[in-house]
Order: C-alpha cells, then sequence, then structure tokens
C-alpha cells in the first residue's frame, strides 16, 4: 500500500469474498418504501432528532471515553459496516441500494451480511445504471425514506451527475421546503494500486459547486463511522467519500454509540511554524512527512479538514492565526480543486494573518496512468511536502 500509517494504524487483507447469488427483483421497491415507513418509524426518528446527532461536537472527549472502557479494534469497511447496521437497527427507514450490496455484501464488503439481517427490500441489489437507482433514492427520500446509495465505484456517480445535482442538491429549494432529501450517496474513490484512469477518479472538484448538497471525506475508522453516521441522521443529502487505499486501515474505536461533527475539521497534530490542511489519504503522506520535518527541527500543525463542504473555517482560522502560514495538500486535481476552493477562502478571510503565500499541493491535472511509477508521480508524496514547508517557513 501506497499510503504511511499511523503507528496505531496496521495493515491487513480482507477476508473472503462471499458467492455472489441471484439478484433480488427490483419491482418491489414500492412496498419496501410502504413497509420501511411503518412501525416504529416515528419513534425512531423522534428519538433521533432528540438526540440532535448531527451537531455534535467532542469527537476526542467521546474517543477518551470509549478508549477507557476498552472499545475494539476494527478494519475501515467494518466501521463503515458497523454504522449502517446501528442506524438500519435504529431507524426502519434506512435502507441501502446499489450494484451488488445485497447476497454479495458490496464490493469492499462494507454490506456484507446486511441483507440477510434486513431481507432484500431494505438491501436493494439494483441494475447497472447509476442515473437511475440513484434517481430511485432521491424519489425514496422525498417519500419518507433515509436511503443509502452506493456507488460501487466513484467514477461510475458520474453517470448519476443529474440526479445528484439537479435532483438532490435542489429539490428543497425548488419545492419550497416541501420535500426534504435526506440522501447518503457513498463509495469508494481516489488513486488506487493501478485501477486505471477511468476508477481513479477524485469528483470532490466535480460535486463541490452544487448548492444544498454537502461533502464529507473520511480517512480513519473513527470518523468514517462517526461521519457515516451523522450522515444517514441529516436532513440535507450528503456525499460520503471513502478512499480505496483506506479500506484496510486498522483501529480501536469505542463501544459506546458516537457521532462526529459533518462540519468539523479534525486536530491531527498541534504545531506552530506551519498549518498544513489535508483530507482522506493524503492525511497519511502528511504525516509521514511530518516525522521528517520534526527531525529537521520544524513543528508543523496538520489538520484533516473530514469536511469539504462547507470548510470548518473556525478551526482553520485558529490555526492560522497561530501558525500564519498555510499549506495545502490534496489527491484532487490541481484545476477546480478542493485545495483551489480552500486557497481562496483562506485569502480571502485569513489574509492580514498570512506571512507567506498559501502553497498548494494538489494531483496532476493528468488521466491517471496504470503504470505504478507513472501513477505514483501524478499525486503528491511526502518528499514533496517536505520541500514545500521547508519553502514556505524560509
Amino acid at each position: 500500500m501506497a499510503t504511511a500509517a499511523s503507528s496505531s494504524t496496521t495493515l491487513r487483507g480482507v477476508g473472503a469474498v462471499a458467492s455472489a447469488k441471484p439478484r433480488s427483483a427490483a419491482a418491489p421497491v414500492a412496498r419496501s418504501a410502504r413497509v420501511a415507513a411503518k412501525g416504529s418509524a416515528g419513534s425512531a426518528r423522534g428519538r433521533l432528532v432528540a438526540r440532535n446527532a448531527v451537531a455534535a461536537k467532542a469527537d476526542e472527549a467521546t474517543a477518551a471515553a470509549g478508549s477507557k472502557s476498552g472499545g475494539h479494534e476494527v478494519l475501515m469497511f467494518e466501521a463503515l459496516r458497523e454504522a449502517l447496521i446501528e442506524e438500519m437497527k435504529l431507524d426502519p427507514t434506512v435502507c441501502v441500494m446499489g450494484e451488488d450490496v445485497g447476497h454479495y455484501g458490496g464490493s469492499y464488503k462494507v454490506t456484507k451480511g446486511l441483507s440477510d439481517m434486513f431481507g432484500d427490500l431494505r438491501v436493494l441489489d439494483t441494475p447497472i445504471a447509476e442515473n437511475s437507482f440513484t434517481g430511485m433514492g432521491v424519489g425514496a427520500a422525498m417519500k419518507g425514506l433515509r436511503p443509502v446509495v452506493e456507488g460501487m465505484n466513484m467514477g461510475f456517480l458520474l453517470l448519476a451527475y443529474n440526479q445528484i445535482s439537479n435532483n438532490c442538491g435542489m429539490l428543497h429549494y425548488t419545492s419550497g421546503g416541501q420535500f426534504k432529501i435526506p440522501v447518503v450517496i457513498r463509495g469508494p474513490g481516489g488513486v488506487g494500486r493501478q485501477l486505471g484512469a477511468e476508477h481513479s477518479q477524485r469528483l470532490e472538484s466535480y460535486f463541490q459547486s452544487i448548492p444544498g448538497l454537502q461533502m464529507v471525506a473520511c480517512s480513519t475508522p473513527y470518523n468514517a463511522k462517526g461521519l457515516f453516521k451523522a450522515a444517514i441522521r441529516s436532513e440535507n443529502p450528503v456525499v460520503l467519500f471513502e478512499h480505496v487505499l483506506l479500506y484496510n486501515l486498522k483501529e480501536k474505536i469505542p463501544d459506546e454509540e458516537y457521532i462526529c461533527c459533518l462540519e468539523e475539521a479534525e486536530m491531527v497534530r498541534p504545531g506552530e511554524h506551519v498549518t498544513i490542511l489535508t483530507y482522506s489519504r493524503m492525511r497519511y503522506h502528511v504525516m509521514q512527512a511530518a516525522k521528517t520535518l520534526v527531525n529537521k527541527g520544524y513543528d508543523p500543525e496538520v489538520i484533516d479538514i473530514r469536511s469539504l463542504k462547507p470548510f470548518d473555517l473556525h478551526t482553520i482560522g485558529n490555526s492560522i492565526k497561530k501558525t500564519h502560514r498555510v499549506l495545502i495538500v490534496e489527491e484532487c486535481m490541481r484545476t477546480g480543486g478542493i485545495g483551489a476552493s480552500l486557497r481562496s477562502a483562506i485569502i480571502d478571510n485569513f489574509w492580514d494573518y498570512l506571512d507567506a503565500p498559501v502553497m498548494c499541493l494538489s494531483s496532476q491535472d493528468v488521466p491517471t496512468p496504470y503504470a505504478a511509477t507513472l501513477e505514483d508521480a501524478t499525486v503528491v508524496q511526502p518528499a514533496q511536502i517536505v520541500a514545500a514547508v521547508e519553502q514556505i517557513c524560509q
């Protein structure tokens, strides 16, 4: 694996792939909507609103409480699966749809065993038609369900761009508030191990300009579970970006229920000399570079922004006021990427606190090559991060 995980994070392979079974028919969806909306839906939703889960804060306090009770170690795909199971047990309106999410268990096993637990109507295998099942998810959300739409690969969701943009993002506004679209769109993306150009897409830059859409990127098993649970409970459409190379990261998470705020960044490493803003897989490249920087006498502050839309300018601003220097590290493309938007927001809001130009390290504006050496050359490497910090701090 190309990532450099922290000392508390280890890697191991995914278990054996479940055997595929015939897909269930898509026709019973209407009945599924009626069944899922009955029973204890009202009381469950009341409990969710009362707990105000989406706006919860203090991730660190929750983690500390979990560590005292021992917690349990999970891989990141298992943390996502735990989140989905917990929310489906709690709220009968939560359902899943996508290609091979049912009996096969999903391409990366996030939905493994869920069809046996909740039935084929709540874990719906769909045809290979992203525009159709994403549109079906939007319609289900309009009628009171909370669908989780899985894209087998983020690049495939370009086929559903109309449904995500014109429907997910805008229907609450264009209906005058008559409809809410509490849908989660999730799936793997990013530059992997020679997956080729079409399977190495990073769609953050494609979706960031859509009004009404929230975007978050998970980077650890802990925040993957917490962000996923918060996204399911949100009244807004949320896109959850998962990186294909992070599914096998291992970490201890609390046994108790917890959630992460959808609009809050995470302080990964406090420092004094420079603020490094990053997210997803690049978090580990940054932390690898940070070890080298410390040995060279630098004290970098590392922030995982997590919320790609909106940005947590409160946390980011407080860091800039302390360090006065900023480096953005992303896997997204340089032209029109998350880094470009973030740099613009920093200049607009914190210009007077900057002692050096805001630098941004991004992927090359080229289709991702298949050859491993060329693939590595298109994304930011730790040595480039070290060199950039040295230049900023001169």
